[in-house]
């Protein structure tokens, strides 16, 4: 079972490569339409991110003590 634990890993870090883009773009239109503060979303993007790190991390873990 442990072996699956990797896996599920990688996909967390790729859902985080998505976040990424998501959050560069959000705050590349925040700036073209001059906004002067970090959009909500953004920063709601952040704790998910810092959540599926910490997810991955776990896993990897895991995947470790295996």
């Amino acid at each position: 079972m442990h072996d699956r634990f990797g896996p599920l890993a990688d996909r967390l870090e790729e859902i985080n490569e998505e976040l990424d883009e998501m959050m560069f773009d959000l705050l590349r239109e925040a700036s073209a339409a001059g906004a002067t503060e970090r959009p909500r979303a953004d920063k709601r993007l952040s704790q998910v991110r810092r959540s599926i790190d910490k997810a991955a991390h776990l896993l990897r873990q895991l995947e470790q003590e295996g």
